[in-house]
């Protein structure tokens, strides 16, 4: 496998230069900085995706537990981002995940984890422009019919899709400075006094119903989803400055300052809500709910453009990770091979940029011809995407043990780490299956046909094509 390899890798492999890998791949080196590595892990969050929507949906489960939720959802995030880092510290491709699964247990394994990525960018991509559409009728004050949440979504793409098309450094910058408007707006909610119900002390949120057992569980499945996609800064590995600090920072530090976001988040909310939790859950536009309670309304309208961009930045970095991956995965023989072509004057995969864009507006703009309102469209697209999430986190917490086993460094503490994320990640993906409703019994079985078909058609690719050339390049 092409790939960058710190003096500290296993014996036999070569170390590679950035500017050497960054060549073989067609892509631009060491041009991305620390911060602009963190945008990209930050915008597939979109972290107020979670006060504009997600916290809302735990709070209807966990109630005044959720702050708490939040943080044993933090934890076992940070423990995942921890495995990931195993890899991250010593190789770096535009892969993500798939390319440290790949290089460590084969290409089968690869290839699961891979189509599983795929899957979790390209469903991020199209759930989140339904939050876009949501939140950019409710400034526009255009009814939500589906002509008008179409050519929204159709623009939201369109653009994300040329941001990515040109120079990383161009989407990467701009994916940082919306998110730090964004998640400043919502502070700003949340902590200007108003006329009534502020945030203050909140007795209700520190009893002892509140560390209960039943209620934590019931909203933990909901609070992890809210992290998916913290991972994705290791798509740009060849791309980002000095990537064996750069990405592992970016992974780490974007579970542990989304965690510590979510948790004021939530806790806010709940404060603000007070006894009226339910007029917070059935609120179709529950920060715009927050800032009416607080006497407030004028603050709003800000907020909402602060969802507006923080929904687009997710659709742009979601489509940024997905292209990357096919870029490896079609180097790799599993995908077309054009995919892996990068263009001469941007050093972007153009081909895998433009496909990934066509891949994420498909379901986003079928779903609402067929009138899917844009709240559905966000939660059935992310439950298959974080089918696809789980897959991968599960793979990684599987291969980190193995890695560090091979080369000596396996600890009994770290063996008792991994168990417990592997523990965490399987309650998560369990307690995400509903087979007692509908459309969530057709989740499942969405994501495993998708998985089945484009696993199929890589081992046939795979079996029918000699993997020589780029496709079997070894670092």
């Amino acid at each position: 496998m092409t790939a960058i390899e710190s003096p500290a890798a296993h014996a036999g492999v070569e170390t590679q230069t950035h500017a050497a890998a960054a060549h073989a791949y067609g892509l631009r080196a060491g041009v991305l900085s620390q911060w602009e590595t963190l945008a990209q892990s930050l915008s597939s969050i979109a972290p107020t995706a979670a006060p504009a929507m997600a916290i809302p949906i735990v709070v209807a489960v966990s109630g005044r537990s959720t702050w708490v939720a939040f943080v044993v959802a933090t934890i076992g995030v940070v423990l995942v981002a921890a495995h990931v880092n195993v890899f991250a510290r010593e190789s770096a491709s535009p892969g993500s995940l798939y390319g440290f699964i790949e290089a460590e247990c084969g290409p089968w394994a690869g290839m699961l984890t891979g189509w599983a990525l795929l899957v979790a960018y390209i469903g991020t991509g199209a759930a989140v422009t339904g939050g876009f559409a949501l939140y950019a009728l409710s400034l526009l004050g255009v009814g939500a019919t589906p002509v008008a949440a179409g050519l929204l979504i159709a623009v939201a793409i369109g653009l994300a899709c040329a941001l990515a098309y040109r120079k990383v450094e161009l989407s990467t910058r701009f994916m940082l400075w919306m998110e730090c408007a964004s998640v400043a707006t919502i502070v700003v909610l949340f902590l200007v006094p108003g006329h009534a119900h502020g945030l203050e002390w909140d007795p209700a949120q520190w009893g002892a119903p509140v560390i209960a057992g039943a209620p934590i569980r019931a909203g933990l499945v909901l609070a992890t989803f809210a992290f998916v996609g913290f991972e994705s800064a290791t798509a740009l590995g060849t791309e980002a400055r000095d990537a064996f600090r750069t990405i592992p920072r970016a992974v780490l530090g974007t579970a542990a300052l989304s965690g510590a976001f979510f948790v004021f988040c939530s806790y806010a909310e709940v404060a603000t809500a007070g006894r009226d939790l339910a007029a917070l859950t059935g609120s179709q536009a529950p920060l715009q709910f927050i800032a009416d309670r607080k006497g407030i309304s004028w603050v709003g309208p800000f907020v909402s453009v602060g969802a507006v961009i923080s929904f687009f930045a997710c659709t742009m970095a979601s489509m940024t990770a997905a292209a990357r991956t096919a870029l490896l995965m079609g180097r790799r023989g599993l995908l077309p091979r054009v995919l892996h072509r990068t263009h001469a004057h941007h050093q972007t995969p153009h081909a895998a940029v433009l496909i990934a864009s066509l891949a994420i507006a498909v379901p986003a703009l079928g779903l609402v011809a067929f009138h899917v309102s844009a709240f559905d469209l966000f939660g059935w697209l992310g439950t298959v995407a974080t089918y696809g999430f789980m897959t991968a986190y599960l793979a990684i917490v599987i291969a980190a043990p193995l890695r560090q086993w091979r080369r000596g460094s396996l600890r009994a503490w770290r063996v008792v780490l991994s168990v417990v994320a592997f523990a965490f990640l399987g309650v998560a993906l369990v307690g995400s299956i509903n087979i007692a409703a509908s459309p969530d019994r057709w989740f499942p079985v969405i994501y495993v046909g998708i998985m089945v078909a484009g696993c199929a058609a890589g081992a046939w690719r795979l079996r029918s094509r000699p993997r020589s050339g780029p496709a079997a390049t070894t670092g």
